[in-house]
């Protein structure tokens, strides 16, 4: 199998590199890709929300597979234009896609489906926020409609701070945001893949969205992630694939939009039981990672059997015994203004300890320039820098998350990054249970 890979972040990297493990698969491509995929496939530079240049670049290539990694490209439409020209997909379309693009929509689809999530009301104008603030009370829970790369929501005590962020919300084009119950207990990220009909589900995973240690800071695409999950109820995910999965695919099928990619469900296990907390059309950023470091059975057959519509002919998935803990290294700033071009260094190092592999966000290669301070020693380049807010994912795997935990940490230590940032505590709870 020949694949191309749509997109540049971490999960991209990590889809490529598993991908590129497979012994099914003979080349790898990816669009546009970073630096770091740039070691497990060939980069291709377009602009990737293009569907027509994605299908007609997976046309040149002679590709048996096109996957779809971010949100942003499949809302676009992307999946569609490849389809369009006859490649198979992994990634649904745009209608189908919505399930992400609009949380209004997922609450729409799952209360046709019956699926069990948070009340919530749909808003338009403040009075309308203030109005459900009120019915549903403190902690507050507001959320931006559209796509907002894991940054749109804000969950405070504060009632101002919701307001003023519905109101930043709601002074976008067409702007309008979901106001919900808030839900206590732990939250949950399990990936089902579906094509269309059929559902197959991975293994749980638990990100961490906070910025600081502690769950403190503001809201982030996600800090960093750890899977097996050893305090998950026994059966989760069967009951999930039962009162979730299975009923949200059937609505899609039923109103003619089929869902075929992965079906991300971020859940809350409360203590009224399984909820939804939002849905998402592709793998989760930074639990892909974890999820895929841990996948024993090869990766291309899974996508291209979903792609195809032979899911229910699947055997069933292998997962490793082992666990995997990642830790994301940000820029200066981030989530909020961040600061690019800064030098990275260190990795080598960090590849180096065992049971370790980084995987690359936000990265850049710079071109050599002069030092103007000292005309005969120019700028040591090509020089790896930043060029995002999260920079880095450095995946550690080991026989228990403690091992692994300790793996990701030392490897993080090994790397240099003015001004970055990271958490310390990712896994730390459980590790220490």
């Amino acid at each position: 199998m020949k694949i191309l890979v749509v997109g540049t972040g971490a999960r991209e990297h990590a889809l490529a590199r598993t991908l590129s493990l497979d012994p099914e698969v003979t080349g790898v491509h990816a669009a546009p890709g970073n630096p770091g995929i740039a070691q497990h496939a060939t980069l291709h530079a377009l602009d990737p929300l293009d569907g027509t240049a994605v299908a007609a670049l997976a046309t040149s290539l002679g590709v048996d597979l096109v996957v779809v990694g971010p949100e942003a490209p499949l809302v676009a439409g992307v999946a569609d234009a490849v389809r369009a020209a006859g490649i198979p997909v992994f990634g649904p379309s745009a209608q189908a896609a919505r399930l992400e693009g609009s949380k209004a929509f997922a609450k729409d689809v799952m209360a046709a489906a019956g699926v069990p999530t948070a009340a919530a009301r749909v808003a338009t104008t403040l009075d309308e926020v203030a109005a459900a603030l009120d019915e549903f009370g403190a902690p507050h829970v507001v959320k931006e409609d559209g796509l907002a790369a894991g940054k749109g929501v804000v969950v405070t005590d504060d009632r101002a701070a919701a307001l003023e962020h519905a109101a930043a919300c709601l002074a976008k084009d067409g702007g309008r945001v979901v106001v919900e119950e808030f839900l206590d207990g732990p939250e949950v990220s399990l990936f089902v893949l579906s094509d269309g009909t059929d559902v197959v589900p991975l293994v749980p995973a638990q990100d961490f969205k906070r910025a600081l240690d502690g769950d403190q800071g503001p809201n982030t695409g996600g800090m960093g992630a750890y899977s097996p999950l050893p305090w998950a109820p026994d059966g989760l995910v069967d009951e999930v694939v039962e009162k979730v999965a299975r009923p949200t695919v059937a609505e899609m099928a039923r109103r003619g939009t089929p869902f075929v990619g992965v079906l991300y469900c971020g859940l809350a296990l409360t203590s009224r039981g399984v909820r939804v907390v939002e849905f998402n059309a592709r793998f989760g950023d930074p639990e892909a990672q974890v999820v895929l470091a841990r996948l024993a059975t090869p990766l291309a057959g899974v996508l291209l059997a979903a792609a195809q519509g032979r899911l229910g002919a699947l055997e069933p998935l292998h997962w490793r015994v082992d666990a995997a803990v990642t830790v994301v290294i940000a820029s200066a700033g981030y989530p909020g203004d961040v600061r690019t071009g800064d030098p990275i260094t260190g990795l080598d190092g960090a590849d180096t300890v065992p049971g370790v592999h980084v995987l690359h966000a936000g990265t850049a290669v710079r071109t050599a320039v002069d030092d103007p301070e000292n005309p005969d020693n120019p700028l040591n380049d090509p020089l790896l820098v930043s060029d995002g807010g999260r920079v880095l994912s450095v995946v550690g795997v080991g026989e228990t998350l403690g091992e692994a935990r300790r793996a990701a940490y030392v490897a993080v230590d090994q790397v240099a990054l003015a001004g970055s940032h990271h958490r310390t505590d990712i896994a730390l709870a459980v590790a220490e249970a």
